[in-house]
């Protein structure tokens, strides 16, 4: 219990510091810190030093603490994500409209697709819904293997080797040769699908978004229950993909 309770405090106070050196205009001494947060020298050093250690905090020549570069890259990936979602959020709603199906926004992060939006399905009882920040291997979702394709077959070798390509399902793709031909395919083409290798009884189609740089970005999906899924959604979800990216200041 006390280990978890330091460790919390800990946070708490390194927390303090940071918010501390954000309302600064100019760069502040080990005293300064010391005394606004009303931590003892030794602790407030401590802390720094940690922070530093990680990039959070930068320490000059003369001894004074500023935010550090790290921050300034969270905060990118921040707003990044908050713009994109604004954006995102009307074509989600239409599209779901158009299909009646769950619509999904997702990132990448490392080795996986990370879901941080949604507009749910209201036409059916039965209905699939991916909770938002959770996780998913690339290779057992459409966007995932667009995202990899895009980065071509050295990347994709590199990603099994990784991973393992772990089983999700009878129907995932195990195989590095096939999630290499697939992947390819589906850079190719600008769509991919899922069918039931994440889940059973689940069938996706998914496309990419790409930023002013032409970068991938994030991913558009449907998901539904397989008995409902159906090939025509593929130029709606493009279509949908686009029009963001075009919002994003993409252009083909």
């Amino acid at each position: 219990m006390n280990k978890i309770t330091t460790s919390i405090q800990v946070l708490d106070r390194a927390a303090a510091i940071l918010d501390l050196l954000a309302e600064l205009d100019q760069s502040a001494t080990l005293k300064l810190v010391a005394a606004e947060t009303e931590l003892h020298p030794s602790t407030a050093y401590r802390i720094l030093a940690s922070l530093a250690g990680h990039n959070l905090v930068d320490r000059d020549s003369s001894g004074q603490y500023r935010l550090g570069a790290r921050l300034l890259r969270w905060g990118d990936r921040v707003r990044s994500r908050l713009d994109l979602r604004a954006e995102a959020r009307p074509v989600m709603e239409w599209l779901r409209d158009q299909v009646g199906e769950t619509v999904n926004l997702t990132q990448r992060e490392g080795d996986e697709v990370v879901y941080i939006e949604r507009i749910t399905a209201t036409k059916h009882a039965v209905r699939v819904e991916q909770v938002i920040g959770s996780r998913a291997p690339l290779h057992v979702t459409a966007v995932g293997k667009l995202m990899l394709g895009d980065q071509g077959e050295a990347a994709v070798r590199e990603y099994a080797q990784r991973t393992g390509l772990p089983r999700y399902t009878d129907n995932t793709v195990t195989v590095v040769e096939s999630l290499i031909a697939e992947a390819i395919r589906a850079a190719s083409d600008g769509y991919a699908y899922d069918m039931e290798e994440a889940e059973i009884g689940v069938g996706c189609i998914g496309v990419v978004i790409r930023d002013s740089t032409g970068a991938a970005v994030a991913g558009l999906s449907i998901s539904a229950p397989i008995e409902r899924w159906r090939q025509e959604w593929v130029d709606l979800v493009r279509k949908s993909g686009l029009g963001i990216s075009a919002a994003l200041g993409y252009a083909e």
